[in-house]
């Protein structure tokens, strides 16, 4: 049985993102099933959550100042904000992508940088296409799922992670320093990573992130430790799963 995986989208984007979740969940053993409102979510009905990308999350959630020209949207920061503590308190797995990984860290206590560029210095290039250098850090749960130490990742973001959370690390920075990358060390599993591998899904390392969060959807349903079936997932060899629909 494929693991149910609930993905948060934009109300405003949803419809464009929402199908590459989707194949990328799918690939990975899964299904996705869509949750742009308070109303879609049914946290029984799913093993796993994805919280996906969109506009910069408001400063009030983490003691920041509002900046003039920032679009947010603050019903989506609130159903993420509450799905997130819902999912820690029952145990679910997480993976957070771009403004996902920034919402993650909130949750668990820590803070972000609103203008990221501007704090380290560097210009921004938003694009969807893999011009970014990643340096993970060894060990780190995200570098044993991607397999490899450093790698080349898109960038749509302005915000990002500060303080790190309560039992978050950083995994990932790119060049300048800017993290790029968190996890949680103790279960439920929860991962964050500040691209879009679901606009890289053609890229094998990429895909790898949201296997290891169905991997650890399966262990939730069957009552095991979920970082062990990440860790475990991520010393496997990757086929994608594409035959059955169940």
């Amino acid at each position: 049985m494929r693991p149910v995986i609930g993905v948060t989208v934009s109300r405003r984007s949803g419809w464009r993102i929402f199908p590459l979740m989707a194949l990328s969940v799918r690939l990975a053993g899964g299904r996705a099933k869509k949750w742009k409102a308070m109303a879609d979510v049914r946290l029984d009905d799913v093993d796993g959550i994805v919280i996906g990308g969109g506009d910069d999350i408001a400063p009030t959630l983490y003691g920041g100042e509002l900046r003039v020209g920032v679009r947010l949207d603050p019903a989506r920061d609130a159903m993420e904000k509450a799905v997130l503590e819902a999912a820690f308190e029952r145990g679910i797995p997480v993976l957070g992508i771009c403004r996902g990984a920034q919402m993650l860290n909130i949750v668990l206590g820590g803070t972000l940088f609103e203008d990221a560029y501007d704090v380290y210095g560097v210009r921004n290039i938003k694009t969807i296409l893999p011009r970014k250098r990643v340096n993970l850090e060894k060990g780190s749960l995200v570098a044993r799922t991607i397999r490899k130490q450093c790698l080349y990742v898109n960038a749509l973001h302005s915000q990002s992670v500060d303080k790190v959370g309560q039992d978050i690390r950083v995994a990932g920075r790119d060049p300048s320093g800017m993290v790029q990358a968190i996890e949680r060390t103790r279960d439920p599993f929860a991962i964050g990573v500040q691209w879009h591998p679901e606009h890289l899904f053609y890229r094998p390392a990429h895909r790898r992130l949201f296997k290891s969060l169905v991997a650890a959807a399966r262990a939730r349903m069957a009552r095991a430790a979920q970082l062990g079936a990440a860790e475990e997932a991520a010393d496997t060899d990757f086929a994608p799963q594409v035959a059955s629909a169940k």
